[in-house]
C-alpha cells in the first residue's frame, strides 16, 4: 500500500467508523495487525468459550493458534473436527459461545456488514446466539456502498475463497461468480448487518492494512 492509498483508506476508515457507530455497532480503528491481536485477546477473558468462524484474517493474525494456547475453552469446527457430523455437532455449539470471532466480506462506508456465506454458520453467530460477536477487517474490505460490497465479494472473495477451499465452481477457472447451481457453491446466503442485532454485542475492529480476502 503506498502512501497516497494510505492516506485515501485512512480517511474512508474514518467515515466508516463513525458510521459504524451512529448504527449501534462498538467500532474501533487500529493500525496493523499486531494491534487488532492485542485488542481481541484483552476483549476475552480467561474461562471463556470461544467460537470461530473461518476466516484467513483470523489465521494471518495467528488467533485461532493462540487462543488453543489461552485458558478457554475454544471451538474451531474447521479444525477439531474429525468429520461432517462433529463439524455439525461443533458448528451448534459455537451459537453459545461467550464471544465469536470472525471477519467480514466487506464493510460500506455508511457502516453496514455485508457477508457471502455457504452454510451460514458464520454469518448467523454475527447476529444470534454469541453474547458478543467480534468482527476483525482489513481496510481493503471497505466499500462504497452494498452495490459495492456485492460486487467485491461476487467478482473477487467468493471466487478466491472457493479456490481455497478447492471447491468444483464455474468461478474457481474463470474468476467471477456466475450464479451457478453447483453442489460446491459457497455463494448460498447474503446477509446485510444495516444495524447492531437487538441482543447482540457486535465489535468491529477495523485495521488499517490489508487483511483476508
Amino acid at each position: 500500500m503506498d502512501e497516497l492509498e494510505r492516506w485515501y483508506r485512512e480517511k474512508q476508515a474514518e467515515r466508516t467508523i463513525q458510521a459504524l457507530k451512529k448504527n449501534n455497532f462498538e467500532a474501533l480503528f487500529v493500525l496493523d495487525a499486531k494491534a487488532a491481536y492485542e485488542e481481541v485477546m484483552k476483549r476475552i477473558p480467561d474461562g471463556a468459550t470461544v467460537g470461530i468462524g473461518g476466516s484467513v484474517t483470523l489465521t494471518q493474525m495467528g488467533l485461532p493458534e493462540a487462543l488453543e494456547k489461552r485458558k478457554i475453552h475454544l471451538i474451531w469446527p474447521m479444525r477439531q473436527a474429525r468429520n461432517d457430523e462433529e463439524r455439525l455437532d461443533l458448528i451448534r455449539k459455537s451459537f453459545s459461545s461467550d464471544v465469536f470471532l470472525s471477519s467480514t466480506n466487506a464493510i460500506t462506508e455508511d457502516g453496514k456488514l455485508f457477508n457471502i456465506d455457504a452454510t451460514g454458520n458464520r454469518v448467523g453467530a454475527m447476529f444470534i446466539g454469541p453474547k458478543k460477536t467480534i468482527i476483525i477487517s482489513g481496510v481493503n474490505k471497505l466499500v462504497k456502498d452494498i452495490d459495492e460490497a456485492e460486487k467485491r465479494v461476487r467478482e473477487w472473495a467468493a471466487p478466491q475463497n472457493a479456490k481455497r477451499l478447492k471447491r468444483k465452481t464455474p468461478c474457481v477457472e474463470t474468476g467471477v461468480c456466475a450464479d451457478c447451481n453447483s453442489p460446491d457453491r459457497i455463494c448460498n446466503i447474503y446477509v446485510t448487518l444495516a444495524k447492531k442485532p437487538t441482543r447482540t454485542e457486535v465489535v468491529v475492529i477495523l485495521v488499517g492494512e490489508n487483511l483476508g480476502i
